[in-house]
């Protein structure tokens, strides 16, 4: 076989990336680690290795394919293996491999694909991408048995943007970094078990030597946000994050502290109960219930999500969602009165029975909610903020994971920055706003503020199992 030369030095980063034979691996998580370098290199190499081979490399835009990916690529492309066309975007290499350039800027565009055979699948910016999109792209992985290759994944991403919830969970929550992450899956059909695997590689411009000091001096001057998610590849905080005032820190669960996730404590018996509730069918649900105390802080003390993985649904009919939800008040709020706000299009009656009155007949009631966007959104800015004592008017059990897991991720719109982007995994975020705009307050104190009952000081806790275990 020949040997082709291509003018491209990986760091050991980029080298571990292209070695990686996981079934999926993100690289990256900051700016600079050469993620772009490495996912070009990589397609190229694929397709010079094989004959034949079906490479897809995909951004939401062709823009920002044509101003970045493009040209990196054919800055790699060894001469006389390949042509580049324009305009199809396109590189047609002379042993019949090729790669396409493509786009999916909306949900939509995914059925443009429906017909297409990905061997190996190339993903830029992943967390720019809904899992929909993802799952979707995924089903078109496959190969002939003649080209003799297991198709792969591979994906690069900063943290931020509407996928920023479930990439995470996916990647970086699931396993320690450079750490393989395996699962068996089992199929009836072919009556045989198969190992799936991916892999998480964190690289910073810290681990390449190719870019400049000057790029770290400039990355720092950065507000802190931003600073923390491009130069140490943070994917707690991140520019464009709704909320980042929001704390989920384990020295403060005890106190409620300078951290809005605290441990459960048995709810005293003198504050209220309310529900929220966001439906979904297709996409989760979110059944989210608060106690309020005497000081109107407000307390997330139970979840149910009603979804099968992230942002889908499980759709359960209504009459499983109120007998679930009246079986969650019996056994957590017996001898309560629990009642709440929901999403108002649940009173919709436009193609029949509504919703809500679904609901009704198996005595589950529910007010309508304040939709207002905006509004809502400013009710948790007042809440969250810290008082000179750290203390917050919004607080989370430990035990609402959905809800931790997804409200941080909330990332703003840009077609309108005021407001949170409605493609993100919004469902448990919606069913707080109705709640919250059904207790409104005015802006949170600045100052210490003396509380006639604080469950914080020397609450009665339990272990969560009361919660956990429905």
């Amino acid at each position: 076989m020949r040997r082709i030369r291509i003018e491209y030095l990986p760091t050991p980063l980029q080298r571990q990336f292209h070695q990686a034979e996981s079934d999926e691996v993100l690289f990256g998580g900051a700016a600079g680690g050469g993620k772009t370098k490495a996912i070009v290199a990589d397609s190229i190499i694929k397709c010079l290795k094989h004959s034949h081979v079906a490479v897809y490399v995909f951004r939401r835009t062709y823009q920002e394919l044509e101003d970045v990916l493009i040209p990196s690529a054919l800055s790699l492309l060894p001469e006389g293996t390949g042509k580049y066309t324009a305009g199809d975007h396109e590189i047609l290499f002379v042993n019949g491999s090729i790669i396409r350039f493509r786009h999916l800027y909306m949900a939509r565009d995914m059925f443009r694909y429906q017909g297409a055979e990905i061997n190996y699948l190339y993903i830029d910016e992943l967390t720019h991408f809904t899992k929909e999109m993802y799952d979707y792209l995924k089903t078109r992985l496959r190969a002939s048995v003649h080209l003799s290759i297991t198709p792969q994944v591979r994906a690069t991403s900063n943290p931020g943007g509407i996928g920023h919830a479930w990439v995470k969970k996916r990647f970086i929550d699931a396993g320690p970094p450079l750490t393989e992450i395996c699962e068996n899956q089992f199929s009836p059909h072919l009556g045989k078990e198969r190992r799936h695997t991916r892999l998480y590689i964190p690289a910073t411009v810290l681990s390449n030597p190719h870019i400049s000091e000057d790029y770290v001096f400039e990355l720092e001057k950065k507000p802190e946000n931003l600073r923390k998610a491009l130069l140490d590849g943070d994917w707690n905080t991140f520019e464009g994050q709704a909320f980042p005032e929001w704390r989920d820190e384990c020295a403060g669960y005890a106190d409620g502290r300078h951290s809005h996730v605290i441990a459960p404590f048995e709810v005293p018996s003198g504050w209220p109960v309310y529900r929220s509730f966001d439906f979904g069918y297709a996409k989760p649900f979110a059944l989210l219930w608060w106690a309020v105390d005497f000081d109107d802080t407000v307390y997330l003390i139970h979840e149910w999500y009603g979804a099968s993985d992230a942002n889908v649904g499980l759709r359960l009919s209504l009459d499983e969602i109120a007998e679930g939800i009246k079986r969650r008040e019996s056994e957590l709020f017996a001898g309560r009165t629990v009642s709440g706000p929901a999403d108002p299009s649940i009173w919709d009656m436009s193609r029949g029975a509504s919703v809500a009155e679904q609901l009704e007949k198996h005595g589950v009631y529910f007010q309508r909610g304040q939709n207002a966007r905006l509004a809502g959104k400013m009710q948790f800015h007042y809440r969250l903020r810290f008082d000179e004592d750290g203390h917050a008017r919004f607080y989370v059990f430990s035990t609402c994971k959905a809800f931790i897991r997804t409200f941080p991720a909330m990332v703003l719109s840009r077609e309108n920055p005021e407001d949170v982007d409605t493609a993100c995994e919004d469902h448990a975020y919606d069913a707080a706003r109705y709640f919250l705009m059904s207790v409104p307050t005015v802006t949170a104190p600045k100052q210490k503020q003396k509380r006639r009952m604080n469950p914080l000081s020397e609450p009665k806790k339990t272990d969560g199992n009361r919660f956990l275990s429905l």
